[in-house]
């Protein structure tokens, strides 16, 4: 039996389980996070029980590895699930590949030639970061620069705003003097 429900920043999505007698299991699949939980649960108890686990993972969430990071391949591939969830499969590049760390940039986009380079940095980000950095990348196939209509674009994807603040706070810390929004 499942049971949706959703946030601002993502979906949550409970299953019961007739099986299940007293264990309650979470984890993220993209961007909803499942909930398993008994069936006999009272709604009560399944709200407390989605706020815990929900804590929980968004805790951990640093630790969770993006599927794009395993190779240039990878990049590419989510590049183009990226363009057709968010930007109506129209942003198509050609190559998109790790390289290592720019000195003022996340990423970069020729869109002459479409290729996009992201920097070996965000490597060790959340999923949600790079999928905004890639959505960000991609926009600039459609929009080469920095405007109204691309801004709209890029917010299309529901974590922008999340993902300018943690790659804002991560350039900080680091001291590496980083920009965001260009």
């Amino acid at each position: 039996m499942k049971s949706p429900s959703d946030t601002p920043e993502h979906k949550v999505e409970v299953r019961r389980s007739q099986r299940r007698r007293r264990t309650v299991t979470a984890y993220w699949e993209e961007d909803t996070l499942v909930v398993l939980i008994p069936a006999r649960m009272t709604r009560a108890e399944e709200k407390h029980w989605v706020a815990e686990m929900e804590r929980k993972l968004l805790r951990a969430e640093p630790r969770r590895a993006a599927p794009a990071k395993a190779s240039d391949e990878a990049l590419l591939i989510r590049c183009a699930q990226l363009s057709g969830k968010y930007l109506d499969g129209t942003a198509t590049p050609a190559s998109v590949r790790w390289v290592p760390p720019m000195r003022t940039r996340w990423a970069s986009c020729t869109p002459v030639d479409a290729t996009i380079r992201v920097s070996e940095r965000l490597q060790r980000v959340p999923a949600w970061v790079l999928d905004y950095v890639l959505v960000h990348e991609l926009a600039h196939l459609r929009e080469p620069g920095h405007d109204a209509p691309f801004w709209a674009l890029v917010r299309r994807y529901p974590k922008t705003e999340r993902a300018i603040g943690y790659l804002e706070g991560l350039s900080s810390a680091a001291g590496w003097g980083i920009a965001t929004e260009d």
